[in-house]
């Protein structure tokens, strides 16, 4: 993704624009990706170094309130940001940790559960979590 293209989008969002949110945007939707706010600080570090934790983490934050990325706790010790922001679930491989789009096609939730009282749905995260059979 060029800058002036990530700057489109932060603009299109309602986002002020800065030097680490373009990074930042490059790193997360450049392609579909699956990163820890770890990992795009590493990837922004790169082009630009002064960029802090922090910024990160806010921009990160801000970019999943606005939904340009969602935010994914793949088990306790991990928490990634999802580029791809259509409707689809994850398989998770417990072992190495890769995480892999399942596309919503491939699988059916039926029905939801019935809500208290003034509240409505948001959201319904899948993660289906596999491991090597053992034997």
């Amino acid at each position: 993704m060029s800058i002036s293209q990530a700057t489109e989008l932060l603009r299109t969002a309602g986002i002020p624009v800065t030097q680490q949110r373009v990074e930042i945007v490059r790193a997360m939707l450049s392609f579909p990706t699956h990163l820890s706010a770890d990992q795009v600080f590493a990837r922004v570090r790169q082009s630009v170094p002064e960029t802090s934790r922090a910024t990160v983490y806010n921009t990160l934050k801000l970019f999943r309130e606005k939904k340009l990325v969602r935010e994914l706790i793949v088990d306790p010790e991990r928490l990634v940001y999802d580029s791809n922001t259509s409707p689809h679930y994850h398989l998770y491989n417990a072992e190495n940790g890769q995480l892999t789009d399942v596309s919503a096609d491939e699988l059916q939730v039926i029905g939801m559960p019935s809500l208290p009282p003034g509240l409505q749905l948001e959201e319904v995260d899948v993660i289906i979590r596999v491991r090597t059979r053992s034997g």
